[in-house]
C-alpha cells in the first residue's frame, strides 16, 4: 500500500504530524511519501499542484490531505491560489462522491450549540457530489453586462450545470450507503428554481426505482438547512450537489460540537479516495499546538476502511479515539470546565497509546 501525505498549509504540517503517526502504530504494511501543496506548493514550485504532488497523488492507493489556505495568497490570481490544489486533485483523480459523516460523541453533546437532546446520538452521512455544479460550470467569468438590471456595470458571472451521468452516479452512491445504514435517503434540491435541481430531483426519482428497499424523500435547500437545526435526527443520509453539499456539510459539523471532529473521504468509482478534515487551515492558530487532530486521524481511519481495506484497523482508531474522549481529553475547540486540555501531540499521542494497548491486550 502506498499512501500519499499532503500535509498544506496552517495547521495541515501539525495535524498530519498525528495521524501518521497513529498509522504507524498499527503495524501495518505500507509506504509513505510526502509532497507539497497549496500555499506550501507554491512558494517552492510556484503552482498550488505540482506536476510531481499530482504524479504521486494518481499513482498512491489513497491520498491523505491536510488543509490548505493562508490570507496572505488571497491576492494571488484565482488559479494560483492555495485552495484550487484539492479542486484540481477532484478533478483529475476523478473523485465526485464525497463523503461527510457528522457524529456527535456522547462526550461532547455539551460542545454542541444545540440542546445536548437534539444532538446525543446524531449520525448523519452527507454525501455531496464533488465534480460539478457552479464550481465546475463554464462559462464563469467577468465581463461589462449588456442587460438585465444594470447594462454597462461590472458583473461577475457562473454556470451551474448537472448531466443526467453525473446525477446518476452519485445517486448510486448514496442509495447504496442508505442501504448499508438505515434505508432512508433525503435528497436536497432547489427543484422548485433551478432548471439544474428539478433535473437532479427527476434523476434521483427514476434510479430509486432501482431501490425499492430504500426510502426516499425530497427536501429544498433552504428547508434541509432549518431542519438540520431544528431536528437534526431525522436524518440518516443526505445526499446533495456541489454548492448545497458544501454548506450543509459544514453546518452539520456544528452540530457535532467541533468540526474539528469531522473526516471526509472523496471518492472515484474504485473506491480509491482522497482523505481529509472537513476543517480549513486556520493559519490564526497555526504553530501554537491548538489544533484538533483528530478530524484528521478519523480521515485516516476512513481510508483505511474504503481505499485500503483494512477495516479492522480502521475501528481500532476508532475506538481509540472513543477512548481518549471517555478519558476527558480534550484540544482547545472541544474543551469545558471538568475536561483536560491538552496540545496537538499530545492528543495524537493519547490515540497512540490508547490503540497500543487495544494491540497489546
Amino acid at each position: 500500500m502506498k499512501i500519499a501525505i499532503l500535509p498544506g498549509d496552517g495547521i495541515g504540517t501539525e495535524i498530519m504530524a498525528e495521524a501518521v503517526k497513529v498509522l504507524r502504530v498499527l503495524d501495518l504494511k505500507f509506504e509513505t511519501e510526502t509532497a507539497p501543496v497549496g500555499g506550501a506548493a507554491y512558494e517552492t514550485a510556484g503552482h498550488p499542484l505540482p506536476e510531481s504532488t499530482l504524479a504521486l497523488a494518481k499513482a498512491a492507493d489513497a491520498v491523505l490531505f491536510g488543509a490548505v489556505g493562508d490570507w496572505k495568497y488571497d491576492k494571488l490570481e484565482r488559479a494560483l491560489r492555495p485552495e484550487q490544489a484539492i479542486l484540481g486533485l477532484r478533478k483529475h483523480l476523478g473523485l465526485f462522491a464525497n463523503f461527510r459523516p457528522a457524529i456527535c460523541y456522547e462526550q461532547l453533546t455539551h460542545a454542541s450549540s444545540l440542546k445536548p437532546e437534539l444532538v446525543a446520538g446524531l449520525d448523519i452521512l452527507i454525501i455531496r457530489e464533488l465534480t460539478g455544479d457552479i464550481y465546475f460550470g463554464q462559462p464563469r467569468g467577468r465581463r461589462t453586462a449588456v442587460d438585465g438590471h444594470f447594462p454597462g456595470a461590472e458583473e461577475g458571472f457562473d454556470t451551474m450545470r448537472y448531466s443526467r451521468p453525473e446525477i446518476e452516479r452519485i445517486a448510486h452512491v448514496a442509495f447504496q450507503a442508505a442501504r448499508k445504514r438505515s434505508k432512508r435517503l433525503t435528497s436536497v434540491d432547489k427543484a422548485n428554481v433551478l432548471e439544474t435541481s428539478q433535473l437532479w430531483k427527476d434523476v434521483m426519482t427514476q434510479v430509486h426505482a432501482q431501490y425499492p428497499d430504500v426510502e426516499l424523500d425530497h427536501m429544498y435547500v433552504d428547508n434541509a438547512a432549518m431542519q438540520l437545526v431544528k431536528a437534526p435526527k431525522k436524518f440518516d443520509v443526505v445526499v446533495t450537489g456541489n454548492m448545497f453539499g458544501d454548506i450543509l456539510s459544514d453546518e452539520a459539523a456544528m452540530l457535532t460540537g467541533s468540526i474539528g471532529m469531522l473526516p471526509s473521504a472523496s471518492l472515484d468509482k474504485h473506491n480509491k479516495g482522497l482523505y481529509e478534515p472537513s476543517h480549513g487551515s486556520a493559519p490564526d492558530i497555526a504553530g501554537k499546538g491548538i489544533a484538533n487532530p483528530l478530524a484528521t486521524i478519523l480521515s485516516a481511519a476512513m481510508m483505511l476502511k474504503f481505499s485500503l481495506n483494512q477495516p479492522e484497523a480502521a475501528a481500532r482508531i476508532e475506538a481509540a479515539v472513543q477512548s481518549v474522549l471517555a478519558q476527558g481529553l480534550r484540544t482547545a475547540d472541544i474543551w469545558s470546565e471538568g475536561t483536560r486540555k491538552v496540545s496537538t501531540r499530545e492528543m495524537g499521542d493519547a490515540v497512540v497509546a490508547a490503540i497500543t494497548k487495544t494491540i497489546t491486550g
